[in-house]
């Protein structure tokens, strides 16, 4: 994937890193994600557009997965961080352990792209938007975007 000069944030994530996110969360992440995340940590896509229910969205950047220590700007874009400040707006069940919505895109004008845990017969999940405006506490409003994360990046234009 092409993504805009200088938007990768460093340190890029390396597997012990990501096997400490994946416990935290009880998750497992996606192979191709994995591997996306580990070259283009936080990136800007140059294609940043695709289409979801019936609307453009424009990825403003993808999200990061860093070692959230309090002394960078960039820990702003962490994973870890964006989802603890939407906290009861990605849940349906707030006595949850772990996590059905892991945020992994910003987008323009305060939504999300989340991969979607939540109907998983399998570990791979599905890829959502998550609309900010219509979504309150226990109450998430998502959009089904695509079955892979892979698809997801196929779709950018």
């Amino acid at each position: 994937m092409e993504v805009k000069d200088q938007t990768i944030i460093y340190p890029l994530p390396d597997d012990v890193l990501l096997t400490e996110k994946e416990n935290k969360w009880r998750i497992k992440l996606p192979d191709e994600y994995k591997e996306f995340i580990k070259i283009c940590n936080g990136a800007s896509p140059v294609k940043a557009s695709f289409r979801c229910n019936n609307h453009s969205y424009t990825i403003d950047r993808f999200l990061c997965i860093l070692k959230v220590i309090g002394e960078s700007d960039d820990e702003f874009y962490d994973i870890g961080v964006v989802r603890t400040q939407l906290e009861e707006r990605i849940v349906a069940d707030e006595n949850l352990v772990g996590t059905e919505l892991l945020p992994i895109a910003a987008l323009f004008a305060g939504d999300f792209v989340f991969l979607d845990y939540r109907n998983t017969a399998t570990t791979e999940p599905t890829v959502c938007v998550w609309n900010h405006e219509e979504s309150s506490d226990l109450d998430p409003v998502t959009y089904f975007t695509s079955n892979t994360f892979e698809e997801f990046l196929i779709m950018l234009t």
